[in-house]
């Protein structure tokens, strides 16, 4: 019997993690993406000024006890990890304060060998409304290999794409899941922690190979799976609560794997300079573009490619990072135009226009 008669490859199980996972046989899983319960230590209701009421997270699933509670959950859920991982298989997983430190600490008691640890910097978070602490703009990714000998996936080029053909970096500017993408059931979230579809692609990407076989053990509503079917990536998810676990099934059933997607065709994208845009007449000398969506931070296209405001011209990447406070700006992500629609709209989408364009003419 193979093992995969054993685990049942694009399929979500309802069931106990750890219980599920030690049935399976050891070695299974080229990669593992895990986004357990934060055990969050929320004391009080979070009220917004205007008196309504913090949708957060207060979820029975997230509340585990006490810290050496939390400690011996993680140990069991993370020695099965590491006992399904292929020798050359890696893990990510994602956490924020409350627990990303007992994880680390706990991963390498275990013998995970650290690769990177990444900064998600959510570029829309939730406000601290009570003005009491700062607020939590990030959530931190442990990336392991499962262990020192493991000859763990790293697509360089691939992971280039990502960064306007520049080596990536470990701290990535990324939206929370919002608009469309999130699932909503009666007009709520239906999942507190739903991950955006970004963030998981870049995972999928970075470290897996088309075919490869991936677990996440807390499956959520779906979005690992959701993102290995586009990427021809074969998945497994594992969720205890079974209205998450119905509602992944719907969302996964509508995907459409994107072949151009999976392979060696996005690792070596055809280059395309803002220039172009202007060149090719999508978008004009004198053109206001907004930063970030905000309509007081607006710059102006030139007919050299560039973009002015005030006294100060350059790149979309170099105003950007300006108006950053000098911190890295990936311009094609934060600069917006007005649709014909009226909405507003990353200048990333016409790029991607204009390679379809060529693409359907060449």
């Amino acid at each position: 019997m193979s093992d995969h008669d054993v685990v049942p490859v694009n399929s979500v199980i309802v069931g106990d993690c750890i219980e599920v996972m030690a049935a399976w046989p050891d070695a299974t899983f080229d990669l593992i993406f895990a986004d357990p319960p934060y055990n969050l230590q929320l004391r009080n209701e979070l009220w917004r000024p205007n008196e309504s009421l913090v949708d957060a997270v207060d979820d029975a699933w997230d509340k585990i006890g006490s810290f050496a509670d939390y400690d011996r959950f993680s140990r069991a859920w993370l020695s099965e990890c590491r006992r399904l991982l292929k020798p050359n298989g890696a893990i990510w997983v994602i956490g924020t304060y409350h627990n990303i430190y007992r994880l680390g600490a706990l991963m390498q008691d275990l013998g995970f060998w650290f690769l990177n640890d990444v900064v998600w910097v959510k570029s829309n978070p939730m406000p601290n409304f009570r003005g009491v602490r700062l607020t939590n703009a990030h959530e931190t990714l442990i990336w392991a290999a499962r262990s020192d000998r493991s000859r763990h996936t790293f697509n360089h080029h691939a992971a280039k794409t990502f960064n306007g053909g520049k080596q990536l970096r470990s701290d990535w500017r990324l939206p929370i899941c919002c608009g469309s993408e999130r699932l909503k059931a009666d007009g709520r979230k239906l999942h507190s922690t739903q991950k955006p579809e970004a963030l998981i692609e870049r995972i999928v990407v970075i470290s897996t190979r088309p075919g490869d076989l991936i677990l996440d053990p807390f499956f959520g509503s779906g979005t690992t799976g959701a993102v290995a079917k586009r990427l021809q990536r074969r998945w497994v998810g594992i969720e205890r609560e079974p209205t998450y676990a119905e509602a992944a099934r719907r969302r996964i059933a509508d995907v459409i794997p994107d072949p151009l997607l999976a392979g060696d065709e996005r690792r070596r994208p055809e280059r395309i300079p803002f220039r172009t845009l202007v060149e090719r007449g999508i978008l004009r000398p004198g053109q206001t573009l907004c930063f970030r969506r905000d309509s007081s931070l607006q710059a102006v296209v030139t007919s050299s490619g560039h973009l002015r405001r005030g006294a100060e011209e350059g790149s979309i990447h170099r105003l950007g990072s300006s108006l950053s406070n000098g911190a890295p700006c990936n311009g094609w992500d934060h600069w917006y135009f007005e649709a014909e629609d009226g909405t507003l709209q990353p200048i990333g989408t016409l790029r991607e226009m204009l390679r379809d364009l060529d693409r359907t003419q060449g």
